[in-house]
């Protein structure tokens, strides 16, 4: 039997659109042989079977349906529909997102239908995935997104998908090992404007409100000097702040 494996890799680190050699939004979460995937945007998905040589993973959360973290799940779904059981009646791969995501992954390949490949799941609804248990937390976006916190034996993983500055940031990450935080904004925009983006400051505020260990900052606006946004962050957060680079890997 081979040494445990815990773990999130990152897949996509944009925002918006890829910048030349990355992804937009994705992660491989591992725990114990259990492969799950959270987002997969524009480019994603080349990483993703890079990362999962010789197998597909075991379960997909989708935080929104904007397509820099859904759309690359359509070529899951393709992997998935041409390579386990072809031809035949195969077992589909859990999805947990909101139903906006499976509208725009039918409209981008209707057959076969999504449903008809994953196992659609309301992600507005605690659940237990594998060795996890996730629970969503409402955040403020353009369209209906949702941050999770996926709590392993020994590890609590929290991730906000998309989101403008809330007090449920603070419960969703409490005391997590790894808080992987949206940072796409460079400066705030005026005051009273709607928020449903953050700094890599405010994500650094979030994280001290929360008590969480480490910070990552992700979903970077493309051309953003990633190096200052993390400075920024430093400032605001006593813990220790990553920057998600495609393929870097953190152990958990």
């Amino acid at each position: 039997m081979g040494e445990a494996v815990n773990r999130l890799t990152v897949l996509g680190s944009c925002g918006a659109w890829p910048e030349p050699g990355r992804a937009c939004a994705g992660f491989l979460l591992e725990h114990n042989g259990f492969r799950m995937v959270l987002d997969l945007g524009y480019g994603a998905a080349s990483r993703l079977f890079t990362h999962c040589p010789g197998g597909l993973p075991d379960a997909v959360v989708v935080t929104h349906e904007h397509p820099d973290h859904c759309a690359d799940v359509s070529a899951l779904g393709r992997a998935w529909h041409y390579t386990v059981q072809p031809g035949t009646p195969a077992a589909r791969l859990p999805l947990h997102c909101t139903p906006g995501t499976v509208r725009r992954l039918e409209a981008m390949e209707p057959r076969p239908h999504p449903e008809t490949l994953f196992e659609v799941h309301d992600l507005a609804e605690p659940a237990g995935i594998g060795p996890f248990r996730m629970t969503p937390y409402p955040l403020p976006h353009h369209q209906p997104n949702f941050g999770v916190r996926l709590t392993a034996p020994g590890s609590t993983v929290a991730y906000t998908g998309d989101t403008g500055p809330s007090p449920q940031l603070a419960e969703l990450a409490r005391d997590a090992d790894l808080f992987i935080c949206e940072a796409t904004l460079r400066t705030p925009p005026p005051e009273g404007e709607p928020r449903y983006l953050m700094t890599a400051a405010e994500a650094g505020h979030w994280a001290a409100e929360a008590g969480a260990r480490r910070l990552l900052l992700t979903h970077f606006w493309p051309g953003t000097d990633r190096a200052a946004a993390a400075e920024e962050a430093r400032a605001r957060f006593g813990g220790e702040v990553l920057v998600a680079e495609e393929d870097l890997t953190v152990a958990l």
